[in-house]
């Protein structure tokens, strides 16, 4: 499913159903769904969410299109500091960081900006970071049969920043590497010396 029928779902009619939860769940709060302020917030929240979570209804194949494409280049290709928005699962709170995304060809490349759209896609889900993490690089070895991929993910979460333990300044780091990046240490110390901006 492209990205276009995408935003046009997120601008249908809004679910009642959704919408009559979202009221009630105000009143739960002790809250008056029907003061002025809050008034259209259950049906702002019910097209929020959705297009906070349409990474359901994208598919790899839909994100990816035609933009494969045959290369012999074979040294390593990198996608670094990708914005990235998700979800916790755990407290459908916001986690939000920057994914560097690497892999080594295998005869095939990928079009730049489509990796941002692989983050983008699997980001746009209630998630944990950690199978964020694997499911983008799962993604790339699927499409591309790649030497290997690299992965590595830095986020905040605001479930930790706002309530819990309350810190404000902890970032949440994980890593997967497939193929070479995970056989061979001088692949992942390039990777991991890309991600951090030192070359050499």
């Amino acid at each position: 499913m492209s990205t276009t029928t995408v935003v046009s779902e997120m601008t249908s009619p809004t679910d009642d159903s959704f919408v009559d939860h979202i009221r009630e769940m105000l009143e739960a709060l002790g809250e008056d769904p029907n003061r002025p302020g809050l008034q259209r917030t259950p049906e702002r929240v019910e097209k929020s969410l959705r297009w906070l979570t349409q990474g359901y209804q994208q598919t790899l194949e839909g994100v990816i299109g035609q933009a494969v494409f045959e290369e012999p280049h074979e040294s390593m290709i990198m996608v670094r500091d990708i914005e990235l928005y998700s979800m916790c699962e755990h407290h459908m709170l916001p986690f939000f960081g920057r994914a560097h995304v690497a892999y080594i060809p295998n005869g095939k490349i990928i079009g730049l900006s489509k990796l941002p759209r692989i983050v983008d896609m699997f980001a746009h889900r209630l998630q944990l970071q950690e199978r964020l993490t694997d499911q983008v690089a799962d993604a790339i070895m699927e499409v591309l049969d790649p030497r290997g991929v690299g992965v590595v993910i830095e986020a905040s979460h605001l479930c930790m920043m706002m309530r819990g333990v309350e810190k404000q300044n902890s970032k949440t780091v994980t890593s997967a590497v497939r193929g070479v990046f995970r056989d061979d240490i001088k692949t992942r110390e390039e990777f991991l010396r890309l991600v951090h901006n030192s070359p050499s």
